[in-house]
């Protein structure tokens, strides 16, 4: 995936009733610390047009209805005068952007639309609707923007964790820079309090963190000596001190915030077909206007021009499909950013369309529904007691990388890791063979037990979980077993899916016994162990064959990477570290709780039900006025519902989902 380098990044929402073309750029100024700062944001002076033509038109009213008897010098031109007085302030700027995206040959955009139904109001007299259809366009201008500043407020908020320097080690003195000039390697110093300002590896003993700005939890997050901490975290307890990893542009959050950015270019296909279907509605809708101006001249005796034009002008003003332009990408908008503040990222609003479809999650275990974090669960002596024998296995142990070696060795009390050992060899498949403290030690599995011929019972042969048995000169001594500790909220993630009525599957490389028993505690659906890569690619093409599933496969986002392509859905968990998740998946889960793979379909059942709710508002209501108004049964202050207070209401229906709890 090719990102956008930060400082090219805009932010910009779509021309309702244009051909697609970028209305209105909001840019970011970028400073020289290489942040974004929003240029344009609404404010008190953008509201004084509206505010005036306002008091104008309410001015006029009074003096057309409400004052008795009417002044008689409120009359023939100093009225027109008076009402193009009102009309300009918020008319003005909405008829030259109307002329000048007309001379380039885009005619068919709002501006000009209103421009045309306004001035034509003028035309047949009636003033005040002209002034007050335009005042209204330009009032749900200001609350549009509103609303869209609203919906990226949590998107734009990652960019504030950002911090503006970083004490660096510099010629034996800790001096303040701009995180850019930083390299991978320096020291660099954060404080109580302070922002981390690039990944980089803990040198201190460790510290809390604050990390809800990216992963959305508000649980402090402890890291100690050679644990990566990223940029954007808090440090909550003492002044710590880093190893910079990463320079700050390839920072994760860096590339988080670009993802979510790029996000919203990546369309639904309802978004699409809204953004193809406006296109071609507007244009036909004019040429209907101009058919309810003209065709009734051959028809009817009594034809009278300003009338038919009136209601030709009506149809215009309800034309304009804004409410379904802008609320449905702004709907779309606000899902990607309620994910986010949830700690999920969806690579594009199709991948939040293509959730509510799902009916199939396959996970790996390891690392996804459990912890990937091997423990010492039971421990057993037979003719030689405990601390006799797990000081000699945990010696051997402590010579090997494996995940269930370390766990041993962490068990074990603290000297075993003093006592020598010699000759020792590393039967692949089997265990570990050695002399410590003058004994020759065993430990591993019954294959090495058989092997060296020490007798093993068949009780020690049925243990599910993974087991270290330890001979002392070919002596059976005791045995441990060892397992990955299942996450706290797996369950509830697996028990959330079901009520969804998704289906669940567990795909793993560990032993059938050890999956089965996983899949019981956990009510999974189907289990298969013994599996590897090439295994779990077969299974979920198995699961494809059916055209009626959806499948989503949940994983760790770099050994699972073949299949999470091959999924419909491919979402990596705790991605928030990796770079091979960031790339692989079509949605990132920055957290390693299974339970938010249930919050993203929801937040994507959520979004799709607002959109479609927007949809049928707005054809329906324009749909029944725009009947009305051809029939001459609908004013202009009917058309300004139709067009701007439909649209506002679909806009307040999509900025709820920002609100929601999920």
């Amino acid at each position: 995936m090719t990102h956008k380098h930060d400082n090219e990044t805009t932010e910009q929402h779509e021309d309702c009733c244009s051909t697609g073309r970028p209305a209105k750029v909001v840019p970011f100024k970028t400073s020289k610390d290489g942040h974004k700062h929003n240029e344009e944001s609404p404010g008190w002076k953008e509201w004084w047009p509206a505010a005036i033509s306002f008091t104008l038109l309410i001015i006029g009213i009074a003096l057309d209805n409400w004052i008795k008897p009417i002044p008689t010098w409120f009359n023939g031109w100093f009225r027109l005068v008076f009402y193009v007085v009102a009309y300009i302030p918020v008319g003005m700027p909405v008829v030259v952007k109307g002329i000048k995206t007309a001379a380039r040959g885009d005619v068919f955009t709002e501006f000009f639309l209103m421009s045309i139904a306004t001035i034509g109001a003028f035309y047949v007299g009636e003033y005040p609707e002209g002034v007050a259809v335009m005042l209204f366009y330009a009032v749900g201008e200001l609350f549009q923007d509103a609303a869209v500043n609203r919906a990226k407020r949590n998107i734009k908020a990652l960019l504030d964790v950002r911090p503006d320097s970083a004490e660096v080690l510099r010629n034996g003195i800790y001096v303040n820079v701009d995180p850019n000039s930083v390299k991978v390697g320096e020291t660099i110093q954060i404080k109580v309090g302070e922002k981390v300002p690039l990944d980089g590896e803990m040198l201190s003993e460790g510290s809390s963190f604050n990390t809800s700005a990216l992963t959305g939890e508000s649980k402090p997050s402890t890291f100690t000596r050679g644990e990566t901490v990223l940029a954007g975290m808090i440090n909550q307890e003492k002044v710590i001190v880093l190893k910079v990893t990463k320079l700050f542009n390839d920072s994760s959050l860096a590339r988080i915030l670009t993802l979510v950015q790029e996000a919203t270019t990546r369309k639904a296909k309802t978004e699409q077909f809204i953004r193809k279907f406006a296109r071609i509605y507007t244009p036909i809708v004019v040429i209907l206007a101009i058919g309810i101006t003209l065709i009734p001249y051959f028809f009817i005796s009594n034809y009278i021009f300003n009338d038919w034009l009136y209601r030709a002008l009506i149809f215009l003003v309800i034309s304009c499909p804004c409410a379904l332009v802008i609320s449905i990408p702004l709907g779309y908008f606000g899902g990607i950013g309620a994910a986010s503040r949830n700690g999920i990222l969806f690579k594009g609003s199709n991948y939040l369309d293509l959730m509510t479809k799902v009916n199939q999650v396959v996970m790996d275990k390891t690392g996804t529904l459990t912890k990937a974090v091997f423990k010492v669960q039971e421990v057993k002596s037979y003719e030689i007691p405990e601390e006799d024998w797990l000081s000699l296995a945990a010696a051997l142990e402590a010579n090997s990388t494996h995940p269930v070696a370390k766990a041993v060795v962490e068990y074990a009390p603290k000297n075993a890791g003093r006592i020598e050992v010699n000759e020792l060899e590393e039967i692949s498949g089997h265990g570990l063979k050695g002399q410590a403290d003058g004994k020759e030690v065993l430990a591993g599995n019954t294959k090495l037990m058989d092997t060296m011929g020490v007798p093993v019972n068949n009780g020690l042969r049925n243990i599910v979980d993974t087991i270290v048995i330890v001979a002392i000169d070919r002596k059976l001594a005791g045995y441990l077993t060892i397992a990955d500790e299942i996450k706290e909220d797996s369950k509830q993630a697996v028990d959330t899916l079901h009520k969804l009525n998704v289906k669940t599957t567990m795909l793993s490389g560990d032993k059938q016994a050890v999956v089965d028993k996983v899949a019981r505690f956990l009510g999974i659906d189907k289990a298969y162990g013994d599996l590897l890569p090439e295994n779990k690619v077969q299974k979920v093409e198995a699961l494809k064959q059916d055209k009626m599933n959806v499948v989503a496969f949940v994983g760790d986002g770099i050994n699972d990477a073949p299949v999470l392509a091959l999924s419909d859905v491919g979402i990596a968990m705790g991605g928030l570290g990796s770079d091979a998740a960031i790339e692989t998946a079509d949605v990132i889960i920055q957290t390693d709780h299974p339970s938010k793979i249930a919050t993203a379909i929801k937040i994507g059942k959520a979004t799709n039900r607002i959109v479609w709710q927007n949809i049928g508002l707005a054809f329906g209501v324009k749909l029944i006025v725009l009947v009305l108004g051809a029939g001459g049964l609908a004013t202009m202050w009917e058309a300004v519902f139709a067009d701007v207070g439909v649209a506002m209401l679909a806009i307040l229906n999509a900025v709820r989902i920002q609100r929601m709890k999920f």
